[in-house]
């Protein structure tokens, strides 16, 4: 889902400031790298960025299966949210306003009179301090982390802020956020917004790709992409991946293309199976499980003329997104699970990212 290509003028000079001087605040802006056998991720601490995934093809030919960009300074201007953490709060929510508790907040919109991702300056727009950081061994990993202050973005209560990506054995990946209400109730819904596309970042669309989510519902959306509060059957629907299908057989039913939430199958909070996508060109499958209620299937429908790594320019469906989060627009509607998180109970989020290679 692709942000409203606009800064406020406060935010055009934090971010110029930091471009010049190399950081932000006290903390420096670099890129980090976990390695594990024939398999190397690249981060950023601006955003808790994922800015490269390189493991082999069926060939053994090593490729980069994740868009972006060629330096830091890109990753600071950008507006796709390309590898990023989104929040405080992940997706939409509905003129940009909630109320909890009695108390009505108006937010900071970004799209429209909605606010997307956070706002305009969201989780994905700050430096994140490195927590911890180690690079090779038995399970690479490093730990980013944030203080998000009371009133930021207009949301109530100061936050602290986690995310863990750690490489396993046999081609794992594991994310894992956490965020602490310090002192007051607030919505707290985190997402991972990685573009995927499994046959090299480079390779063209992900149209041939063949996608199986494990969800029987999804939650519809108006013109604007904002839920409606129901939850509906796939069955019929251009949105039934229950079983394997590829990205377009049958993506000219949509007017742009997925952005779409789904109520995966499975208990809330217990990690399961959500998604699974292969690439028969490339060999490449990607088995994606979580311990969310929810996972967005987004097809980049956003893109137009995007210059990344290497030069290459990105367009419309050059990547799939698969953001494991809560349902959107939780906070003004009652019957969705909850968001809020209050005092003394965390929030947690967990992904595994399996990679393998088929026949």
């Amino acid at each position: 889902m692709a942000k409203i290509s606009f800064f406020l003028f406060s935010l055009f000079m934090i971010v110029a400031s930091a471009i010049i001087n190399g950081s932000a605040g006290k903390e420096k802006v670099g890129i980090y790298e976990l390695k594990k056998g024939d398999m190397s991720i690249k981060f950023t601490n601006w955003g808790a960025t994922i800015v490269s995934v390189i493991l082999p093809d069926k060939y053994g030919k090593l490729g980069d299966i994740v868009l972006g960009y060629e330096s830091v300074k890109e990753y600071m201007n950008d507006t796709t949210y390309f590898g990023s953490i989104v929040g405080r709060v992940a997706n939409r929510i509905a003129g940009a306003q909630f109320t909890m508790n009695g108390v009505h907040y108006k937010l900071v919109p970004n799209e429209g009179k909605n606010m997307l991702h956070g706002g305009p300056v969201g989780f994905s727009d700050v430096v994140w301090k490195v927590n911890k950081y180690k690079k090779d061994g038995y399970a690479p990993s490093i730990v980013f982390a944030y203080h998000s202050y009371d009133g930021e973005a207009g949301f109530p209560g100061a936050v602290k802020v986690s995310v863990a990506y750690t490489l396993h054995p046999g081609n794992r990946l594991t994310v894992k956020m956490k965020a602490e209400a310090l002192n007051k109730a607030t919505p707290v819904n985190l997402a991972q917004h990685t573009y995927w596309n499994l046959g090299n970042h480079n390779s063209g669309d992900i149209l041939s790709e063949q996608v199986e989510i494990f969800a029987s519902h999804y939650t519809p959306v108006d013109s604007q992409l904002i839920p409606t509060g129901e939850t509906t059957t796939v069955k019929g629907t251009a949105y039934d991946f229950l079983k394997p299908h590829t990205v377009g057989s049958r993506i000219n039913k949509l007017p742009n293309g997925y952005d779409i939430n789904y109520a995966v199958d499975g208990v809330a909070g217990k990690l399961k199976k959500t998604a699974v996508v292969k690439d028969d060109k490339s060999g490449r499958v990607m088995e994606l499980f979580s311990d969310q209620t929810g996972v967005q299937f987004y097809t980049a429908n956003g893109l137009k003329d995007v210059k990344g790594k290497g030069g290459y320019v990105y367009h419309s469906h050059a990547a799939l997104c698969l953001e494991t989060q809560a349902f959107p627009d939780s906070v003004n509607h009652p019957n969705f699970p909850s968001t809020i998180v209050y005092p003394g109970k965390d929030y947690k989020h967990v992904m595994v990212f399996k990679f393998s290679i088929s026949a």
